[in-house]
């Protein structure tokens, strides 16, 4: 985090705008030295550049203009910055005469080849095609001479994709028919074609073009969301170009792709695998020279690129150039205090494939007394020593003297058990893990336990085997918290004991329950210390769930009561499927926790308690509904079909004035209503509900017969409650009755129910 920190502090991009925006106002003197610290940060930021370059411009300082210039024009190829270059040649050169408008036409052509092909080029093809108008001609030949630089410059440009591609081919139509009219027919028919063609190339380069942010500057890779979109526009850019899609010749075609790259390390110019696939794509294409100055490049870009050093190295080995490259390994060893051993373990492969081994064995030698000389060193020589050799006494050796030093490290004893079990020797290899066991602490050798007793899972017999398990137990114990309970055994090591690779003694089903178990075993006794606590989200073990309901689960793993899940229908609402509870009026003391299953009451408590009881027990007749507003037709139909009241008091034969007073159904009862109500066509219901109705209302009579349940106890006395019931009633004969029923109570539904 802390280099982070820095890294974003120093390439601060609002901090280095004021800076340069301060730079302006002040006299070239003192700006200077502001730019010069800008542009070390940012050696490829065109826009700095062209400020420098114009501070002194306006002061008339030429040579200090030429020597900026220099420095930047060949880094930077950005249109502004160069059409400033030709407005600096130009005012050079304009009083100069004949040899003047020479320099400047060469300073044209050496700007055109390094930016020619840039798609926002057109203006500096129409400037110098309008310089070269301007030329005098002394003579016929002279104007002869002038007209055929004009029309070749014409033709390089129609065939260029850039924005003014277009303008660019009337002016040349212009100019052909200025000149012959005859001959412009001619020239015209030809590069029809060809301009086509550059036409549709631009059209389809704009739209990668249109992707990169132009005005970025470059700073090293952040992981950020706008960096990645630029890094993936520049990469999809040099994959089209790549793709030759204008069908040009090779040269023209590498011509541009070289330009896309150079544009592009302007703006990643901290991004190690642009210059990598730079220089391999140099190297791919025959110009290793051109890949050799592209890795020089980058290495000043970013010297502290390991990985571009090797890929440079790797590059000059293939070539044969043995020297350069080992200059450049040696450039990674450094100083002896600061090299890594990846360094030295690269350097001793590069001696045995340029050298031979007795180079790399002498410096083997030599970096073993260096400070940063790791265990990882002993094993590369040993076993690069043991493959070419063919003798495994120098690898042995080389193992033991390693053995002293790194006997701590348990990859080091893994890999020198590797090493002995190539050779077959179990003697030394059970000697090897006896006196690394000796040494290493607990907590530090469970991989070397897990190794030994594998081999003598594979090579011993079944008396070593289980003791060496054991053994193993007994040590592992100690470091952790299960004490005793972890020397038992159990299915688990006959498991491992009879697995080989991915075979397994058992299913994935089998195993997973094993786990359980094995967790279970861990933590049942932490749950029974804890069972005061309250009850947990989650359910440990189904058998005791009905001992301890209210305990709760070990505090390192919460696992969610998957008994409570039910499969997700986007039809229905949730709560549809919850059983009705035994006890109606802890359901209607709070309707929203008898939904979702348990917690604490709520503020919808109180609303409830003011409610009606027949109110209630009408809500609870109504079904659930699917969105803010529930379907009006179904709505109605429920309204006209709802004889709650007749049905619970039609046993007694009395009238529904002569209601008395009882606790009201529960909401959760909306699952299990005895009353199939008709849904009409394109509900969203679920019509099993229809056919279990019937037998639930053979259920419901039944139960009347023996015990009255909550349902069938007499409502609250409410004239309230009676004007609905005989409206109800009257609907079921007038169609306009229950259309007015049906309106006043959609709105209540939707807001109760939803």
């Amino acid at each position: 985090m802390g280099d982070n920190k820095s890294v974003d502090d120093k390439y601060n991009l609002e901090a280095a705008d004021i800076l340069a925006n301060e730079a302006q106002h002040l006299p070239i003197t003192e700006a200077a030295p502001i730019y010069e610290q800008l542009l070390t940060l940012f050696p490829t930021a065109a826009k700095y550049w062209k400020q420098y370059v114009e501070a002194h411009m306006a002061v008339n300082n030429d040579d200090a203009t030429k020597q900026i210039f220099s420095r930047c024009l060949l880094n930077c190829l950005q249109i502004p910055l160069w059409r400033c270059y030709i407005r600096f040649i130009r005012k050079v050169n304009e009083k100069k005469g004949v040899e003047g408008q020479e320099e400047t036409r060469k300073a044209f052509e050496f700007m055109l080849s390094y930016v020619g092909v840039d798609i926002a080029s057109g203006p500096v093809w129409m400037e110098y095609i309008t310089f070269l108008k301007t030329l005098p001609a002394q003579n016929a030949q002279e104007e002869s001479q002038r007209m055929t630089a004009v029309r070749k410059i014409y033709q390089k440009a129609i065939v260029t994709p850039t924005h003014h591609i277009e303008q660019l081919w009337k002016d040349y139509e212009n100019f052909e028919n200025s000149v012959s009219r005859q001959l412009a027919k001619g020239l015209v028919s030809e590069y029809q074609p060809k301009y086509n063609s550059a036409r549709a190339v631009y059209r389809e380069r704009k739209k990668y073009v249109d992707e990169i942010d132009w005005n970025m500057l470059a700073v090293p890779p952040s992981g950020s969301y706008k960096e990645e979109l630029q890094w993936m526009g520049w990469k999809r850019l040099l994959a089209f170009e790549k793709g030759n899609p204008q069908r040009i010749d090779s040269a023209s075609s590498n011509k541009r792709i070289i330009f896309t790259y150079e544009q592009c390390l302007m703006y990643l110019y901290h991004y190690p695998d642009i210059w990598y696939d730079y220089a391999t794509w140099h190297a791919k294409s025959g110009s290793i020279d051109a890949a050799v100055k592209v890795f020089q490049r980058a290495l000043k870009a970013l010297p502290d690129s390991e990985m571009l050093r090797y890929a440079y190295a790797e590059l000059e080995e293939s070539r044969g150039a043995i020297q350069s490259a080992k200059k450049i390994y040696e450039s990674l060893l450094g100083d002896v205090v600061n090299t890594t051993a990846l360094a030295h373990i690269q350097f001793i492969r590069f001696l045995r494939r340029t050298e031979g081994v007795e180079a790399a064995r002498k410096y083997f030698l030599d970096s073993r007394k260096s400070p940063n000389c790791t265990y990882h060193v002993y094993v590369a020589y040993a076993m690069m020593a043991f493959c070419l050799d063919k003798d495994p006494k120098i690898a042995h050796n080389v193992f033991e003297a390693g053995l002293k030093r790194f006997m701590h490290e348990p990859v080091y004893i893994l890999e020198y058990a590797d090493f002995l079990t190539r050779l077959n020797d179990d003697r030394n290899i059970r000697a090897l893990f006896e006196r690394a066991l000796s040494s290493l602490p607990p907590e530090e050798s469970v991989e070397v336990w897990k190794r030994f007793t594998h081999f003598e899972q594979t090579y011993g017999d079944l008396a070593s085997m289980l003791k060496v398990e054991q053994r193993r137990k007994e040590a592992l114990s100690r470091t952790g918290e299960e004490g005793a309970s972890a020397l038992e055994g159990s299915l688990q090591d006959v498991v491992s004991r009879y697995t080989f690779m991915d075979l397994w003694p058992c299913s994935s089903k089998d195993l997973d329950h094993l786990a359980r178990q094995e967790w279970l075993a861990k933590n049942i006794n932490k749950k029974m210390e804890k069972s005061a606590l309250p009850n947990g989200p989650g359910s440990v073990d189904k058998v005791s769930t009905g001992l301890m309901s209210n305990s709760t689960v070990s505090a390192k793993v919460v696992y969610p009561d998957t008994s409570k899940m039910v499969i997700y229908d986007p039809r229905q609402k949730s709560g549809m499927e919850i059983l009705p509870s035994t006890t109606a009026s802890s359901n209607l003391s709070n309707p929203i926790v008898s939904i979702v299953g348990g917690g604490t009451t709520n503020a919808f408590d109180e609303i409830l308690k003011a409610t009606p009881p027949s109110l209630v027990a009408f809500l609870a007749s109504l079904p659930a509904v699917e969105g803010p507003a529930p379907d009006v037709d179904i709505v109605l139909s429920i309204c006209l079909q709802s004889d709650i009241p007749a049905a619970q008091t039609g046993k007694s034969g009395t009238s529904p004035m002569q209601l008395s007073g009882g606790p009201a159904p529960s909401l959760s009862d909306v699952s299990g209503s005895s009353k199939a109500h008709h849904i009409p066509s394109g509900s969203s219901f679920k019509p099993t509900r229809d056919r279990q109705s019937g037998k639930r209302k053979d259920l419901d009579r039944q139960e009347d017969d023996d015990t009255a349940t909550v349902q069938s106890q007499p409502l609250a006395r409410d004239v309230f409650r009676i004007r609905q019931i005989q409206k109800a009633r009257a609907g079921t004969t007038s169609q306009t009755g229950s259309a007015s029923y049906g309106s006043a109570l959609s709105g209540d539904l939707s807001g109760s129910t939803g």
